[in-house]
């Protein structure tokens, strides 16, 4: 019996992929409803990567922004966005990515992030590029991807030249281990 209930447990685990492997890291909320916090944190539970990479505490602004942004510390997400449910998960995730490079990465790793991700500026040093030129935006888009690879997810890419197939997903992860343990 007690070898059936671990071969169940094991069994359990593998059906759930990624989702006991997440962890939501250290955020509070400024608005927002019940539901859409609600959405938030299901985002940032669907992803198996380690939001506790952030240090210090994100705040997550909800709001009628119109669009969703970040800045260091302050997630801003559009109250319309989180309304459509999953649909809005991998911007969640996405903003969160950019807090990863606000407040883990310096100079020289955005560098070597760039030329890995084939880009040509990190973020927007360079005026006139397109969104997908920039690699602060394929980082994130890739980030997205590679930690959430669901069919659900609004990231995944159509094809080799998308923003989130910047890069192979496992050697995407091997990279941002290994930049993350620096």
């Amino acid at each position: 019996m007690r070898r059936l209930v671990l071969t169940v447990a094991i069994l359990l685990t593998l059906a759930i992929p990624g989702q006991a492997l997440a962890r939501g890291g250290d955020y509070g909320f400024e608005g927002g409803t019940p539901a859409q916090q609600f959405q938030v944190r299901s985002a940032l539970e669907a992803s198996t990567f380690d939001w506790g990479a952030i240090p210090p505490r994100v705040t997550v602004h909800i709001g009628a922004y119109g669009i969703s942004n970040s800045r260091p510390g302050h997630v801003y997400l559009d109250e319309g966005l989180l309304n459509a449910g999953r649909f809005s998960w991998a911007t969640v995730q996405d903003e969160f990515a950019h807090q990863v490079d606000f407040l883990r990465f310096d100079d020289a790793t955005r560098v070597q992030l760039t030329h890995a991700l084939g880009a040509r500026d990190w973020c927007y040093g360079v005026q006139g590029l397109a969104h997908s030129e920039y690699g602060c935006e394929r980082f994130a888009s890739t980030l997205v991807w590679a930690f959430w690879p669901s069919k659900h997810n609004a990231y995944r890419p159509a094809d080799a030249n998308d923003e989130s197939a910047a890069m192979a997903p496992a050697r995407f992860r091997a990279l941002i281990s290994s930049l993350l343990r620096r």
